[in-house]
């Protein structure tokens, strides 16, 4: 045997010292030709082989190894059934069962690889696989470059990393030494607990983030529409904290956030953006804008600050609201069962609809079941018609979409402009602890005031002779319950109940401060006109000159005056002593 082996070697050694036939240079991809000009390198080493021969009819005279061969370059190992030595190129060709074995520690396998001593590069072909402590690639091809320390392929492959997850693309680059991969084209990571695609993706295996660049979604595997797309961002896989940058969406509960930075929690399910934030709601047909929101997801709750403003569409209307501050909520309600959706808006609130407007504090919208609450300092418009009170509550039909009714509690109080088409300053008034006001076909029509009710009202009557309206006087009421009637942009009273007390008062016989209550308050300058007048503290119109009419009671008092007068004449003077 010992006899065999020297014998081998002699022959081999011989072969090589002799004079060997000009050898064809073997077929290369242009994969290899890349930098041909440069210097030759180190050679491959043959290390073992079972057989070996050569033959002028076979791989174009090149030697030939066969069984268990063993080569070696520069710190790596190569491992096949068969090899072709190119020795004059430095190249070699490997078949079955190929290993390639990197001092890094990366392994590639393969039924078929091509090997370059001098660029350091190779190319492994069917059922191929690298694998490192990282990941397991999985291709058809794949391109290394030694000297680089990538690996590339661009006919589609599998990438299995230790996490548990599975990437499927056409295209990658994986950069051995940085553990950096870069994805493009139809990108999908299968991960246990949610799916990425994107067309463009750079995965860092050591800080286990991955960028992205083009078109990507992130998709919730227990409910696939709860995601986040963006066209630039970030996924940090260890904390699963998304960044957005980029034309990025979060979608949650059927509800989306939109901005130009987004950030979200996976673990927490928080989520927060700023600039041009929109927070819409399609369910509720509502969206909201600002400069800043957060949402959180399993809460069913998000906030929206920094200027913001909320815009609810309805089929014939729509409503606008601002605040400094909304925060939007869902909760199911404990007697039927049913999820309910909540609307707050904090800090001068403004509402605005083609019919009502409104200003307050705060205002709180319980938009399934249509109620609108306005909170401090409350004050709201309809037609020619103003109401204030502590509180506000205003139900809203939602069926079609319009106020049915308000409930005003605390110091209430209703004004309208007695005859609107004149600038005189002759106002309906009724007042008193609590109030219900009646809508019909989107104009008050009743009012009930309950509780020290007061009422000051313009009588009015038609001339036989003229068939025209002309005023005879002003009512005066005062009882524990009030009915009155809307017609005609009046306020009637119908009904004084409970301690009535009604008098009517000829415009000749009650003075100008008398047909006021102490604190009437007309405003014509806070009032919201068109729904842009959302965005001020105050639309800051000029107020309307009103133009008063005491002429009557100054002609009487000044008759009565001169009768007195008249009266003081005819009496004897007493004479000082």
């Amino acid at each position: 045997m010992r006899y065999y082996f020297v014998f081998f070697a002699f022959i081999f050694t011989q072969i090589f010292a002799q004079k060997q036939p000009t050898k064809l240079s073997p077929s290369k991809e242009p994969f290899f030709l890349q930098n041909i000009n440069q210097k030759q390198e180190e050679k491959v080493k043959h290390i073992h082989s079972d057989t070996f021969g050569v033959s002028k009819n076979k791989f174009d005279g090149n030697p030939h190894f066969s069984g268990n061969v063993i080569f070696t370059h520069q710190g790596s190992t190569l491992m096949a059934d068969e090899v072709i030595l190119y020795q004059e190129e430095n190249f070699v060709k490997a078949f079955g069962n190929v290993k390639l074995q990197n001092a890094d520690g990366s392994i590639i396998t393969a039924d078929e690889m091509e090997y370059d001593g001098n660029t350091e590069r190779g190319i492994a072909r069917k059922n191929v696989v690298l694998t490192d402590p990282k990941q397991t690639i999985n291709t058809n091809i794949l391109y290394y470059d030694r000297k680089t320390n990538q690996a590339y392929f661009n006919t589609g492959g599998t990438i299995r990393d230790y996490q548990g997850s599975v990437m499927h693309t056409k295209s990658a680059t994986y950069d051995i030494g940085a553990k950096e991969i870069d994805f493009t084209g139809n990108v999908r990571i299968d991960n246990p607990k949610y799916i990425l695609e994107g067309a463009n993706i750079k995965q860092n295996q050591q800080t286990n983030t991955a960028h992205f660049s083009g078109a990507t979604t992130i998709f919730d595997k227990k409910n696939p529409r709860n995601k986040v797309y963006t066209e630039q961002g970030s996924f940090n896989q260890s904390t699963n904290e998304v960044f957005l940058n980029k034309n990025s969406v979060i979608y949650y509960n059927n509800k989306k956030l939109t901005g130009d930075r987004l950030y979200f929690n996976r673990n927490t399910n928080f989520g927060k953006g700023d600039g041009n934030i929109t927070l819409d709601d399609p369910y509720e047909n509502r969206y909201i804008k600002g400069g800043y929101g957060e949402i959180y997801q399993d809460k069913d709750s998000a906030m929206v600050t920094d200027k913001p403003y909320a815009v609810k569409i309805l089929s014939k209307d729509t409503i606008y609201f601002s605040a400094e501050k909304f925060i939007t909520f869902q909760k199911i309600d404990k007697k039927t069962q049913t999820k309910k959706s909540y609307l707050r808006a904090y800090k001068r609130a403004r509402f605005f609809k083609s019919n009502a407007q409104a200003r307050a504090d705060s205002i709180s919208f319980d938009e399934t079941d249509g109620v609108l609450h306005f909170s401090i300092k409350p004050i709201l418009w309809s037609g020619e018609k103003q109401v204030t009170g502590d509180k506000i509550e205003a139900y809203f039909n939602t069926k079609n979409e319009n106020i049915d009714s308000l409930k005003v509690i605390g110091n209430a109080m209703a004004i309208s402009k007695s005859d609107s088409l004149n600038l005189k300053d002759e106002f309906d008034q009724i007042k008193g602890r609590r109030m219900i006001v009646i809508y019909e076909e989107n104009q008050i029509k009743k009012a009930k005031v309950i509780g020290n009710a007061q009422a000051i009202t313009y009588a009015d009557d038609i001339n036989e002779k003229t068939n025209k309206k002309e005023r005879i006087g002003v009512n005066l009421s005062t009882c524990g319950e009030i009915v009155a009637d809307v017609e005609e942009r009046k306020i009637q009273v119908v009904s004084c109940n409970i301690g009535a007390s009604m008098e009517t008062y000829p415009m000749s016989f009650i003075s100008k401060e008398k047909r006021f209550f102490p604190d009437f308050n007309w405003n014509t300058k806070d009032r919201l006109r068109r729904w842009q007048d959302i965005f001020f503290d105050s639309p800051n119109y000029e107020e309307i000159k009103y133009t008063s009419d005491n002429t009557l009671y100054e002609n009487a008092q000044r008759e009565l005056n001169n009768k007195k007068a008249k009266e003081e004449s005819t009496h004897p003077k007493r004479k000082k002593k």
